[in-house]
């Protein structure tokens, strides 16, 4: 760990389990936010993804009646 990292967790450590519970919140949060971004723009990439497939025909869409029909025959196998 950095000197900075080490100073900081020093400093955390002395809080009340209430701030030391915030902070980490706060310190989670700002972690999923660049992991949510990276999902997003995966997420929006899949999507043109597949409209690109509908469009051209290359897939076949199902009706979610005949998919839920399907497993449920599944399941009662």
């Amino acid at each position: 760990m950095s000197t900075l990292v080490d100073e900081l967790s020093a400093r955390a450590k002395a809080l009340s389990a209430e701030d030391r519970a915030r902070l980490a919140e706060e310190l989670l949060e700002s972690l999923q936010g660049e992991a949510d971004a990276d999902a997003e723009a995966a997420w929006d990439r899949e999507i043109e993804r597949r409209v690109a497939e509908i469009e051209s025909g290359a897939v076949r869409l199902i009706p979610a009646e005949e998919v839920h029909a399907e497993a449920r025959r599944l399941i009662r196998r």
